[in-house]
């Protein structure tokens, strides 16, 4: 008898430390999860920053360009 005791008491013990993480563990990964975040929210900004900036280059150049060809056509 004193052997099953043992041994219901073991398994008891078992499956109380084995339900999950602790608050401490919990609050860790949470902390992880809005760094990773954070850090994929600045490169995504950075990302969208550097695509707008050629954009905006390559339409000031078109534009450059479309006023100075009239401008050689009318020296001819």
């Amino acid at each position: 008898m004193k052997k099953f005791a043992l041994m219901m008491f073991a398994a008891a013990s078992i499956a109380v430390v084995s339900c999950g993480p602790s608050a401490e563990e919990k609050a860790k990964m949470e902390a992880a999860a809005q760094a990773a975040a954070d850090s994929i929210m600045k490169a995504a900004e950075a990302a969208m920053a550097t695509e707008v900036a050629p954009a905006a280059d390559s339409t000031a150049a078109a534009a450059t360009t479309t006023e100075a060809a009239p401008a050689a056509e009318a020296k001819k």
